[in-house]
């Protein structure tokens, strides 16, 4: 029996192609499906909260289903998004598929009981809600746990809040904090990153355009603000916005309105504004390169989040939390491998954090990251610190803003030195030594990254293909070490 239309789930069909056709729409509604077709990503955002399922056509590659997929995530939704693609591109329906797409169906496909069967997994999955996902934060050290309440107490009240860090210390994350504590956290979450967009760009996607509005614009486009109605709109790097979209997003702070390009009408907005910054605004404004006004706009709160380094007790959690994001299997740190991550002075941040860790994951083959598998962004470790077995001791804190990082790695090296009990030697190429230049560097990476390779393999066949480079060229390698000097005994 078809159910009645009060019961039928709604699917989004949205094809730029083509049409809806008859034959589909008679067989969704067989199959007990209330149909509804969209022709814009913005008819599809503001009716998804409604919807069991967007129905999505795809034609060349899956572009298209991901931007679906993001837009809805940033408006907190998580509905499933079905592709059809046409019979014969198997590989687009083995993508779509992989790229996290409930069903592929044939676009020609007007079965009834295809339909009938997406209907029937739905039904049978009732935990399918509109609510946003949940979201793993790592706050463990005492400062950032301080933070983070003092956070939550912010998100409650509907203030501007200024987040100020250096780069890649986590302020979106924080922002998204921000808005999931807060009471619009049903509503979108919408970033921009002031300093990644042409200048010429920002202002018609932060305020959106009126069709006409100047040459290319064929249809009316909502900006950013529009689209973060009844959410948040996060305002990333902000100091390097230019000065004269300054003044105009100052006006929209202030009359909680704006005008389209080219527009006549005034749209009321209910936004609240995030804004993050790594440049210190007070100087930026003595350089007549921020607006004091502007400033005391978007900083009703200022939150300071602290560097990695300043920050400890959250390196190790966060370092765990980056392996099982790519990989849900268990993962460990041996005890080595945590000393040295928390010696580190991160000058990258959380950032280069997640970068050590991925590569941490192409090395280590089980589940257990040595510190044969840490390869850090400003310097390379020597391969003994993989292999000797000693107790570790942390250095007394050392605030890393005030000390160059040559120094820092001098610091860090050393200290590696000391708890290994290497000695200082006149030639870089002994295996116990520290490079000195780039070519030794290069080559005492190369010489690490092999020896780790080869440790986690059961054969040169093998570690020559997770290198990327052929048998002939690791034993090519491999003989240019020994000449150096450096020990190979392991691998032979």
């Amino acid at each position: 029996m078809k159910p009645s239309p009060a019961s039928a789930p709604l699917a989004l069909w949205l094809d730029p192609e083509k049409p809806l056709s008859p034959e589909h729409s008679q067989a969704l509604h067989a199959s007990g499906w209330a149909l509804m077709p969209v022709h814009t990503l913005d008819s599809l955002v503001s009716h998804a909260a409604d919807a069991a399922v967007v129905v999505l056509h795809l034609s060349v590659d899956v572009t298209r289903l991901k931007a679906v997929q993001q837009l809805l995530q940033e408006a907190g939704l998580n509905t499933p998004v079905v592709a059809r693609v046409e019979r014969q591109d198997l590989e687009l329906a083995v993508e779509a598929s992989h790229s996290g797409a409930l069903a592929v169906l044939a676009a020609c496909d007007v079965r009834n009981a295809s339909w009938m069967r997406l209907h029937n997994s739905l039904n049978s999955n009732p935990c399918r809600t509109s609510t946003p996902p949940t979201r793993s934060v790592v706050f463990v050290d005492p400062a950032s746990q301080h933070l983070l309440a003092l956070a939550q107490k912010v998100a409650l009240a509907e203030v501007t809040a200024l987040l100020v860090g250096p780069t890649g210390s986590g302020k979106e994350v924080l922002a998204r904090v921000l808005h999931e504590a807060s009471g619009r956290a049903r509503g979108p979450f919408v970033a921009l990153n002031c300093a990644a967009m042409p200048e010429n760009l920002i202002e018609d996607m932060l305020f959106g355009h009126d069709k006409g509005a100047f040459t290319g614009a064929h249809r009316d486009q909502k900006g950013l603000f529009e689209q973060a109605q009844g959410g948040t709109l996060f305002l990333d790097e902000i100091g390097e916005m230019p000065m004269h979209l300054q003044s105009k997003l100052l006006r929209v702070l202030q009359e909680r309105q704006l005008t389209r390009l080219g527009g006549q009408s005034t749209i009321q907005l209910n936004v609240r504004i995030v804004a993050a910054t790594n440049k210190d605004l007070k100087k930026a404004i003595a350089d007549r390169e921020f607006r004091e006004d502007l400033y005391y706009r978007i900083a009703t709160f200022r939150l300071r989040l602290l560097p990695l380094a300043e920050r400890p007790g959250d390196i190790i959690p966060l370092a765990i939390q980056c392996l099982l994001q790519h990989d849900k299997k268990p993962w460990q740190l041996h005890p080595q491998a945590q000393a040295l991550l928390l010696q580190y002075p991160w000058p990258g941040n959380v950032r280069e954090l997640e970068n050590v860790m991925r590569r941490a994951m192409v090395l280590c083959t089980d589940h257990v990251v040595t510190p044969a598998h840490l390869m850090f962004d400003d310097w390379l470790t020597a391969s003994a610190l993989a292999l000797a077995p000693v107790t570790w001791q942390a250095e007394p804190h050392v605030e890393p803003q005030e000390i160059p990082l040559a120094n820092h790695m001098a610091q860090f090296m050393a200290a590696a030195k000391d708890n290994l009990g290497l000695q200082e030697t006149a030639s870089t190429d002994h295996p116990g030594s520290l490079p000195t230049d780039l070519h030794s560097a290069v080559r005492l990476n190369e010489h690490q990254v092999i020896m780790a390779t080869l440790a986690s393999t059961p054969s040169k066949t093998e570690a020559a293909k997770r290198l990327g480079i052929s048998p002939r060229t690791l034993r090519y390698k491999m003989a240019q070490l020994r000449e150096h000097g450096l020990a190979m005994a392991a691998a032979c």
